[in-house]
């Protein structure tokens, strides 16, 4: 099981303080909390994709790459990469240069987005939204998988003879989880690629999330990747914690009741009752955390919102310590201790390399020399026939 923080990159008003972080604030930030992820343990950082105020992350590779950078273990990922309104060329392009220069430490999660405005900003309809998710993806499939590429589309200009380089990682496309908060063709275009699936697992009562993930195992068996246990599943999740319980609900309900998304509307207990908020003690989280398992089954991939709402970096920091210190350590005994052994293991570069080439020794493209064009019509790599 792998554990992380995720964030929405969200620029906001702290409630107590009145103060707002200025975007640099909130980038240095960031750049932190993911630094920090690392040092207490924690294996995953993933960024969302936004384009307007009050969001900064609008160029996910480029954080993602310097947090590579300055990090040794920490796997890089993102929170959603909106593969409707980017061109699914420059997708492959640039998340294989950030696989390059993280050795491999990284992968990222396609999502539609929630912000109706970013499809016109990027010449996309938002009527076409889900054929476009569906026909993008297939062409990024290629792109990875495929040295030269012919391809024709309703949604873009035809491809003759295109190489996207660079290649991947040891000619090891990054893993791709597809996000979904309502959607089962996302579910289903998942299972179709024997792609991962990831449910937000933030907003909605657990019923709604058990229903789209069951949907997906099932697919997933059926296109013949493996037995419905072997899928691969990752789950959001929203904690704050504090050694004692009701310092973790006092701290927390300013930030919970002026929070952008469901501030001003349930009072925070109820929330919480209704969904998989966890506000306590270390052991409350831990719980709770449990139960996601009892749910939805075994799962590879949890992940924490902890900067969100406003709070400040010094507390979000504290939150890590104490998620990596004490909650997290018995979460991983506690899975491994009662994990089903089918159960498919994380979708690491190294465990996938192996999967792929066994004991051997992985592709490392060499290109052809220049003909002065760069057109090369067939395949531009000299290990090609």
């Amino acid at each position: 099981m792998q554990f992380g923080v995720f964030s929405v990159s969200d620029i906001t008003r702290d409630p107590v303080s009145g103060e707002t972080p200025s975007e640099a604030e909130r980038i240095d930030a960031i750049v932190q909390i993911a630094q920090k992820a690392e040092e207490v343990g924690l294996d995953v950082f993933a960024i969302g994709e936004h384009h307007n105020p009050p969001f900064f992350s609008s160029a996910p590779t480029t954080l993602l790459a310097a947090i590579a950078a300055t990090t040794k273990k920490l796997v890089v990922s993102t929170a959603t990469t909106l593969i409707t309104t980017n061109d699914p060329v420059r997708i492959a392009e640039e998340y294989a240069m950030l696989q390059h220069l993280a050795k491999g430490r990284m992968d990222l999660m396609l999502g539609r987005g929630n912000t109706a405005p970013v499809y016109p900003w990027f010449g996309a309809d938002i009527r076409q939204s889900l054929p476009l998710a569906l026909e993008n993806y297939n062409l990024l499939h290629r792109l990875w998988r495929e040295d030269v590429v012919d391809w024709e589309g309703k949604f873009r200009t035809p491809l003759q003879g295109f190489t996207s380089t660079p290649r991947p990682l040891d000619d090891l496309p990054p893993f791709v989880w597809h996000g979904s908060i309502r959607t089962p063709e996302i579910a289903e275009q998942a299972a179709y690629y024997g792609d991962g699936f990831f449910a937000n697992n933030i907003f909605w009562p657990k019923e709604h999330y058990m229903r789209l993930i069951k949907f997906y195992r099932q697919r997933f068996a059926h296109y013949g990747h493996g037995t419905e246990k072997q899928a691969i599943v990752g789950l959001g999740g929203q904690a704050y914690i504090a050694k004692r319980s009701q310092d973790a609900i006092n701290e927390f309900r300013p930030y919970f009741n002026e929070a952008p998304v469901y501030g001003h509307g349930p009072r925070m207990e109820d929330f919480m009752a209704q969904t998989p908020l966890s506000v306590g003690s270390p052991q409350e989280v831990i719980d709770k955390t449990l139960t996601f398992r009892e749910h939805f089954g075994d799962y590879q991939r949890q992940m924490f919102l902890m900067d969100h709402a406003g709070l400040p970096l010094k507390t979000v920091l504290n939150q890590l310590d104490l998620l990596g210190e004490e909650v997290v350590p018995v979460l991983r005994k506690e899975i491994e201790a009662r994990q089903d052994p089918e159960t498919a293991k994380p979708p690491t570069h190294a465990v996938r390399l192996k999967a792929k080439y066994g004991d051997g020794p992985a592709r490392q493209p060499r290109p052809n020399a220049n003909r002065g064009d760069n057109v090369t019509g067939g395949s531009p790599y000299q290990d090609s026939e």
